[in-house]
């Protein structure tokens, strides 16, 4: 499943990772979103995510975080992928 970044913006309270390097979060994120790597996020996504909630993940372009959603969402949770990243980000802020 995927959102856009206007509609995820509409969203209170959601629950946005950013599965970028620490990095690139540091210099600059989505506001309100947390940062898990991608790799780690894969390897233990049981110590990070709640499979009764639902999380919107994004990385610079939307390629990587729209393969860790399918991979999370066949595991049972609820991962949504944000269209085009932080960098759709970029462009309407």
């Amino acid at each position: 499943m995927n959102i856009s970044v206007l509609n995820l913006l509409k969203i209170p309270n959601a629950n946005i990772i950013d599965i970028r390097s620490r990095e690139n979060f540091n210099n600059r994120h989505i506001p309100n979103a947390k940062n898990i790597e991608a790799k780690e996020l894969m390897i233990r996504p049981d110590k990070y995510l709640n499979k009764n909630e639902t999380y919107y993940l994004y990385c610079r372009h939307g390629i990587t975080s729209q393969k860790v959603c399918q991979i999370l969402t066949s595991r049972g949770y609820n991962t949504i992928n944000v269209i085009g990243g932080y960098e759709a980000w970029l462009l309407q802020n």
